[in-house]
């Protein structure tokens, strides 16, 4: 089975010189469900960084989709980011002067594609995931749940190989994350997008096929 994503031995410290990672090693396969367990603070976001290109580790290597990311310039990473990689993030980064439609229509905006292109995805994905209804409101006018999804089309907009999902589910009441998650398990099997998501609930990590735990910067299989 294909690696879309490849850790090594990765180690990070920040300024002080603490580890937050020691020695992590991760694979993440093609169509795969991935989740990784562990404490606010625990450095899932970090090893999510390192993963997106966003970070460099300290040590260790890291390839994506079967480059090495140390072999890469900036505008190599930032090409995989917007055309490889979904982003979705605690905080939801919705654009709050643009609709639904419109907000996931940005990441095909950045890849230069097509008005009317543009359109016509962005409304088939609102379609296809049951959201219509938030076609034309601003993020305002939505849930947070009504929000967040809204935010998984935004990044799966450009057809990832990877979406890459810090604790999505984190501000959402149980009915809104179920749909979330429900929404995240539709993409990774009808799409084969590969799915590496982190959470601090070992329920919600129970959807994924695949567990880990990070605590005191060491990864370990559950």
């Amino acid at each position: 089975m294909l690696e879309v994503v490849s850790v090594q031995a990765v180690w990070k410290s920040h300024v002080d010189e603490k580890y937050v990672l020691k020695g992590v090693d991760l694979a993440v396969n093609e169509g795969s469900f991935v989740m990784i367990m562990g404490r606010s603070g625990a450095g899932k976001t970090t090893l999510l960084k390192i993963i997106g290109l966003l970070e460099k580790p300290t040590k260790g290597e890291v390839k994506i989709f079967g480059m090495n990311a140390s072999n890469l310039n900036d505008d190599q990473k930032a090409r995989i980011r917007l055309e490889g990689l979904g982003f979705v993030f605690q905080s939801l980064n919705l654009i709050p002067h643009l609709t639904a439609v419109e907000n996931i229509e940005v990441p095909m905006w950045l890849k230069k594609v097509e008005p009317r292109e543009r359109r016509r995805r962005a409304t088939e994905l609102l379609e296809r995931f049951n959201l219509i209804h938030l076609k034309e409101r601003l993020p305002s006018q939505m849930s947070l749940g009504e929000q967040q999804r809204v935010a998984v089309l935004r990044a799966v907009a450009n057809g990832p190989k990877l979406i890459l999902a810090d604790e999505p589910a984190a501000h959402l009441d149980d009915e809104s994350a179920s749909q979330l998650y429900g929404l995240l398990k539709e993409l990774n099997k009808s799409a084969k997008t590969s799915i590496l998501a982190t959470t601090t609930s070992e329920e919600e990590a129970s959807v994924a096929d695949s567990r880990f735990l990070l605590s005191h910067g060491v990864l370990t299989k559950v």
